[in-house]
């Protein structure tokens, strides 16, 4: 008896003490703060963006469906049916399906990039009681970029006859200089996602994915994981960000280097851009869509340019200069032609990436620049001006047309040398 009272005491005691002790699940479910690109949310700007184009619900809506969840799984399943649903809704409001949902322009950007981050901050600060390990919840989290960013939606149709093309475009940035900004390649990107291009040479459907300006999304490998499983399917891509007043830019030449201005989170790296192999990183990539054709056609009403110039640290030198005539042998990257930033960021990569395919020769693709996306001329103050006008509008619809202009020019002239 004594010997079954010992027993029963000392289960007793370890049922308390793993009562007691948190679980490795409950111990890691706190929710994670905001972060700095999500706290913008609550500032009356995007708010009136989200109600004036009908998104306003969008978050609500995911929060409800989101704590219905009762398992991982559960959480996953609305995360990837939901995210893949914002994309849908923002590509078929671009390109006319479906009610406009407000008085923005269809064409507009912003709707989704506040819209996402309405949603990202739901998963970021939610609680379960099923318990969410930080494992699954940065899953839950890179699950929903991906869906919500067209990353996970590429389809190209089978069998010969079409040409296929992939276009990348960018969220909006520099947000505390004016959070009413928008970029013209993610509009880009929402107006030709499956569309079909009718060129000289044939038809050609257009697929396209929108990346985050972020430092750390690219050091994760977000360029590579995205693009890497289309290169080899594709006629031809293009990489497309916003750039100089103006002016478009087809970038002949991409480099190694970070030149530190902060991102959406407001975080700065200067370094060398991380790749996956170090140890066989070129300093300068290049371009091999066809630059002089696109140069000298009539795509629209902004000039376009072949920009050759480039940063560099001379071979066995000390200091950066700029060259206009592309970089010299031996030298350091410090700028590519589109600069040091996530355009260049985005350039280097996956021109990297089709080198290392075996595409160099094969395969046409580089980066494009559009004109900053500018507001009329009384409606330049961040604070007191108003978040689209008429000019505004006119811009945007025109560097899209452009876009596509580039675009077919680029195919017709690439299909008509092979």
């Amino acid at each position: 008896m004594n010997s079954i009272r010992v027993r029963i005491g000392v289960l007793g005691l370890a049922l308390l003490a793993g009562l007691a002790a948190p679980t490795q699940a409950s111990a890691a479910e706190t929710a994670l703060p905001p972060t700095v690109e999500e706290q913008r949310l609550d500032r009356a700007v995007p708010q009136e963006i989200l109600r004036r184009s009908g998104f306003d619900a969008v978050t609500a809506e995911f929060a409800r469906e989101l704590s219905a969840a009762r398992s991982y799984a559960d959480a996953r399943r609305v995360v990837v049916r939901e995210g893949s649903a914002l994309w849908r809704r923002a590509v078929g409001r671009a390109q006319g399906r479906g009610p406009v949902g407000g008085d923005l322009s269809r064409d507009d950007d912003r709707p989704l990039y506040w819209a996402r981050l309405g949603m990202t901050r739901e998963v970021r600060t939610w609680e379960p009681e099923f318990g969410l390990t930080d494992d699954r919840r940065t899953a839950l989290l890179g699950e929903l970029e991906r869906t919500s960013r067209g990353q996970t939606a590429v389809r190209y149709p089978r069998g010969d006859g079409i040409k296929r093309v992939l276009v990348t475009g960018f969220d909006p940035f520099t947000l505390d200089r004016d959070i009413r900004i928008s970029n013209p390649s993610g509009a880009t990107a929402l107006a030709l996602d499956g569309t079909v291009i009718e060129t000289a040479e044939g038809p050609a459907r257009v697929e396209t994915v929108v990346f985050p300006v972020r430092w750390q999304d690219f050091a994760d490998g977000t360029v590579e994981r995205t693009l890497r499983p289309y290169l080899r399917q594709v006629d031809l891509f293009a990489t497309v960000s916003q750039g100089r007043v103006g002016r478009f830019d087809v970038e002949r030449t991409n480099g190694a280097w970070r030149g530190g201005f902060p991102d959406n989170d407001n975080i700065g790296r200067t370094e060398t851009v991380p790749v996956r192999d170090p140890a066989s990183q070129p300093q300068w990539t290049s371009t091999t869509l066809p630059y002089a054709t696109i140069v000298g056609a009539e795509t629209g009403r902004f000039p376009v340019y072949d920009n050759t110039s480039v940063t560099e640290i001379p071979a066995g030198g000390t200091e950066a200069v700029v060259r206009a005539d592309g970089p010299t042998p031996g030298s350091a990257a410090r700028a590519g032609g589109g600069g040091n930033y996530l355009s260049n960021e985005i350039a280097y990569p996956a021109t990297l990436l089709r080198d290392r395919l075996g595409l160099h020769e094969v395969l046409p693709g580089g980066h494009v620049h559009t004109p900053v996306l500018q507001f009329g001329a009384g409606n330049t103050d961040p604070v007191s001006g108003a978040v689209t006008d008429a000019e505004f509008v006119r811009n945007r619809v025109d560097i899209i047309a452009q876009v596509t202009g580039i675009v077919r020019v680029a195919v017709e002239a690439t299909s008509a040398s092979q």
